[in-house]
């Protein structure tokens, strides 16, 4: 085997996270930043994060409120323009 192609192992390489918790382990790189770690993540700190869907919800209403609406005025014109159309084509046969 060659020695000269393999990197270099820090055996105290240190993982910093964004929540500030500072991590020693071995790795070929002898800094290492991260955005979560098992000092932050919920799943390890037993932490449920709240999150806010009541915007979510109104966004839904008033979209189906929308739609509805829609509907209804979709089901109120082909009545009429049905109404138009026969009786055009009554005028024109007499």
């Amino acid at each position: 085997m060659k020695k000269t192609i393999h990197p270099t192992y820090y055996p105290q390489a240190t993982i910093t996270c964004s929540c500030g918790a500072v991590l020693t382990t071995g790795s070929t790189q002898s800094e290492m930043t991260t955005e979560i770690c098992s000092a932050c993540h919920p799943f390890y700190t037993g932490k449920k994060k709240m999150i806010d869907t009541t915007g979510r919800v109104d966004r839904f209403k008033k979209l189906s409120e929308k739609s509805a609406v829609k509907k209804e005025a979709i089901k109120a014109k082909p009545a009429k323009i049905v109404k138009e159309k026969i009786e055009k084509k009554n005028v024109i046969k007499k």
